[in-house]
């Protein structure tokens, strides 16, 4: 049997780095960079800036956040830093009394109480001692699950829930992690792609790739799971192409959001999946990603 083989070159090798940004697109500051001039003084210096001759510069190498008038810099690679009401992707590590422990990209373990999630059938009642005994019944180690964040604790660490049936345990799909910094806030963090894919971008940096799901079954409770369905080989490949699209545009430090990942996705059909793990073809995708996002915020603006 004949493989393919893919020789670089040296100077090929050292390609990989950051696409070049426009002040229109989400622009990566370096420590030292001018974020605001002195000629504006109408901003409030926040997290990750500092002033010098009236210049507010970022101090750490990241995307600029603004609230108003705070203006800080969220960094590149940092934990996760959780704040209310965010939708996040996790892994649970430990069962324990009336609570599992969850993996959630934090600096500290994630909390999710028994009483914050809805049982099979999806009643609300006060949780007993039964159902704590069959805790591990419901979310044992290893499972993943969607979850939002319901409050942080006093020392960072975050306290969950899953009190809807967009939330729950996670069936068949394939997890990427990537840089919290990357992944665009918005109002909407679960997605039905247009080529047959259920996307969940997690606020923590772990996204979920599924196939479509569908939430009509409202006494699912959040415990559902397709392990037995066998999914088409076209939605499989749909899922691959989808993961080596948005690990193409995370090598580039670009924003990971819907409309980003359905461009990336419709530039890349002219390679196949595997082709697509190539460095070269990792740049090309990204760099064609960035100019219909450019052309898309250009028409937009006018």
């Amino acid at each position: 049997m004949s493989q393919k083989i893919h020789i670089r070159t040296a100077s090929a090798s050292n390609r990989i780095k950051p696409l070049p940004t426009t002040q229109k697109c989400y622009k990566i500051f370096t420590p030292g960079e001018v974020v605001i001039n002195a000629s504006n003084t109408n901003f409030v210096r926040g997290h990750g800036t500092y002033e010098e001759d009236g210049d507010l510069k970022a101090s750490v190498a990241g995307v600029k956040e603004q609230v108003n008038k705070l203006i800080s810099i969220r960094p590149l690679k940092s934990r996760y830093n959780g704040q209310v009401g965010e939708v996040l992707v996790g892994r649970i590590i430990e069962v324990q009394q009336k609570r599992w422990k969850v993996d959630t990209n934090a600096r500290l373990d994630s909390i999710l109480q028994l009483s914050s999630v809805n049982l099979p059938g999806g009643e609300l009642r006060r949780r007993s001692v039964e159902d704590q005994h069959m805790m591990r019944q419901y979310l044992q180690e290893g499972d993943l699950i969607s979850a939002e964040v319901q409050s942080v604790f006093s020392d960072g660490s975050l306290s969950l829930h899953t009190r809807s049936l967009r939330y729950g345990k996670l069936g068949q799909g394939i997890l990427i992690k990537v840089f919290p910094s990357l992944v665009k806030k918005s109002k909407i963090h679960f997605h039905n792609l247009p080529f047959g894919v259920s996307l969940i971008l997690g606020n923590n940096g772990y996204i979920w790739i599924s196939p479509p799901i569908d939430n009509k079954d409202e006494n699912v409770g959040g415990f559902i799971q397709n392990l037995d369905e066998v999914i088409p080989k076209d939605i499989r490949e749909a899922m691959a192409r989808t993961r080596n699209c948005i690990l193409a545009l995370a090598e580039n430090k670009m924003m990971l959001f819907d409309t980003s990942i359905v461009f990336a996705y419709e530039e890349s059909l002219k390679y196949s999946v595997a082709e697509l793990l190539l460095p070269e073809a990792m740049i090309d995708v990204a760099l064609l990603t960035q100019h219909r996002i450019h052309m898309l915020e250009d028409y937009e603006f006018q």
